[in-house]
């Protein structure tokens, strides 16, 4: 990967990264509600109309966008989680903003510390590196943490 971007100035790197992101999830997301449309024309539609799918169709309305962004922190869950706002028809108003963040926030992620791991599982850059790589992976969990309380209480 560092290959294919070497060369190029950060912020090429960066806006790239940053597109790619906010494609995929946003593509993600209506994949997701093509099989929630797709779903609806089937013998278990029944089931997408029950109150416990309206409840979590709420849900994911008023808390569903601060899950989009801190979902592109995680990795094996990024997916499920554009998918499944796409699935609980989470508004486009709410989703696009938090996917245009959470991919921003990926790319600096990735562009950042995420290549220096890779330089670093390759040799290139001295493994002191991870130490910091682990130290801000820590600080970013941290700071998630501490939004999602203060989200909690409000």
């Amino acid at each position: 990967m560092r290959d294919l971007v070497d060369g190029w100035p950060f912020w090429v790197v960066l806006v790239v990264f940053w597109l790619g992101a906010t494609a995929r999830g946003t593509a993600t997301y209506w994949v997701g509600r093509g099989v929630r449309a797709g779903g609806a024309r089937t013998r278990w539609a029944h089931h997408l109309d029950r109150p416990a799918v309206a409840r979590a169709e709420g849900f994911v309305r008023r808390v569903g966008p601060p899950a989009v962004t801190l979902g592109f922190l995680t990795i094996g869950l990024q997916s499920a989680i554009n998918a499944s706002s796409g699935m609980l028809r989470m508004p486009l108003r709410r989703f696009l903003p938090a996917v245009v963040l959470g991919a921003l926030l990926w790319a600096v992620l990735y562009t950042t510390v995420g290549l220096t791991v890779v330089d670093a599982a390759l040799g290139r850059v001295p493994w002191w590196w991870l130490l910091v790589v682990a130290g801000l992976v820590v600080a970013v969990v941290l700071a998630a943490r501490r939004v999602r309380r203060v989200a909690d209480r409000s």
